[in-house]
């Protein structure tokens, strides 16, 4: 962790641990990636008597003991989110949101009803928390589980609050001079992240109509 990392971490950590708890008493589905700890390694070195430091964020691994073939992570930005997949072999590869897209055409997300209605529920609250909270640029990673054919998703790299050094790229990303062809930069403001990650997720993953679409509407 960088020390801005840390001290967004400082600010950040009493209402994480406090949304977690809630969530947990509640029994409200949730995607945030858990944290395990956070850690301090020290070290001098006996000869020059020079000391040195390394803060350490320990986050839970989604994909232990799964095996996953494809991996994404995915902002809901078109900017910049393209991953180069030529000679590189499947399970090496984190792709990205346009790579998602262009996959969709002859091979869609497709989840069950009662399983999309989960996810919205989820990361509709946990990205009002983040937002909440001054949080941007977090990323659901999303992996396929080709043994129990099954999505495996989590909220990750939501440390980073909107800091001044932040404010400064969403400026400068959103002038043009850094490219883009008019896409929105990937950098913006917490709420306009959340609003943007939400139609994104929302886009990308699609329901089949099961047995139980459509009552409750009038229709046999």
């Amino acid at each position: 962790m960088s020390g801005m990392e840390v001290e967004s971490f400082e600010k950040f950590g009493p209402q994480y641990f406090n949304y977690i708890t809630t969530t947990a008493n509640e029994k409200r589905p949730i995607t945030l990636a858990k944290i395990v700890g956070v850690f301090r390694i020290g070290f001098r070195n006996t000869l020059t008597n020079s000391a040195n430091k390394q803060d350490l964020l320990v986050v839970e691994n989604l994909f232990y003991n799964r095996k996953i073939s494809q991996k994404f992570d995915l902002k809901g930005s078109m900017r910049n989110r393209l991953v180069n997949t030529s000679g590189k072999r499947e399970e090496e590869l984190v792709l990205l949101d346009e790579n998602l897209l262009k996959l969709s055409v002859d091979s869609p997300l497709y989840i069950r009803p009662h399983s999309k209605t989960v996810l919205k529920t989820a990361i509709t609250s946990d990205s009002q928390f983040l937002s909440n909270n001054l949080v941007m640029d977090y990323s659901l990673i999303v992996g396929l589980d080709e043994i129990n054919q099954e999505l495996v998703v989590g909220i990750i790299d939501y440390i980073r609050t909107f800091t001044w050094d932040k404010k400064l790229e969403m400026v400068f990303k959103s002038s043009g001079l850094m490219g883009g062809h008019g896409k929105m930069p990937t950098v913006v403001s917490p709420q306009l992240y959340r609003s943007r990650f939400l139609e994104a997720m929302e886009r990308y993953f699609l329901h089949v109509p099961d047995q139980w679409s459509g009552l409750g509407k009038g229709e046999i």
